[in-house]
């Protein structure tokens, strides 16, 4: 739902003026510029041409972004920190007020998994932009959102601030998992221990034996 209307419903075009979307990957990048790459988010708007409005509108947006050294750079030279970056310029370019972000983290290193999100934040807060993203790190989602929500079995399970959703028995009683849960500067922080009910390691009767013992509880009946 969109504006209270099902976003399938929604004609294409005025669809894209209102969110913009970022895909875990940028997929085919052919041998488009960063400049080039960015512009594309302006086609729900143009005409015949490109404007100078469109011109500056990408400029200030690739200011925004940290891209402005990197306009004449071709995609398929970038890091991957780096195409995710063009990915959400890209989507601000349409200038809507609603973002979805499928797992922008994907396929980053630490360090372009925290430089990704910082500017995803900034959007939210400077530019005054909604963003719904799907993350799969609990200790990103805790740092980085204002809302946390979690799925379990095509349900909401839970909602709220993360300092209230990330518990111990939530996270439990949706990933089968024992966690400690502390606080930091930064909110809440999840430390995973070890999956419940997990096999235990190999003892003296050896993996051959275990082997057996781990089929016959998966595979029993």
């Amino acid at each position: 739902m969109l504006d209270g209307k099902e976003a399938g419903s929604i004609n294409s075009w005025k669809l894209a003026k209102k969110m913009g979307y970022v895909p875990q990957e940028m997929g085919e990048v052919f041998s488009f510029t960063v400049l080039e790459a960015v512009l594309m988010g302006r086609r729900p708007h143009l005409g015949w041409t490109v404007g100078d409005h469109d011109l500056e509108l990408v400029a200030r947006i690739m200011k925004f972004m940290g891209l402005e050294r990197l306009a004449g750079r071709s995609l398929d030279q970038l890091s991957g920190g780096q195409k995710q970056r063009v990915s959400i310029a890209r989507a601000l370019a349409q200038e809507p007020q609603v973002f979805l972000l499928d797992e922008p983290t994907n396929s980053l290193d630490i360090r372009h998994q925290l430089e990704v999100l910082a500017q995803v934040r900034k959007l939210a807060k400077q530019k005054k932009r909604q963003v719904v993203m799907v993350l799969h790190d609990l200790n990103l989602a805790a740092r980085f959102s204002d809302l946390l929500v979690i799925l379990h079995e095509g349900k909401i399970f839970a909602a709220g601030p993360p300092g209230k959703v990330l518990n111990e028995a939530n996270i439990s009683a949706v990933y089968g998992v024992k966690a400690a849960v502390k606080n930091s500067i930064m909110g809440p922080y999840v430390l995973l221990l070890e999956p419940e009910n997990m096999v235990e390691e190999p003892g003296e009767r050896g993996w051959q034996t275990d082997a057996a013992i781990f089929k016959e509880k998966c595979f029993q009946g």
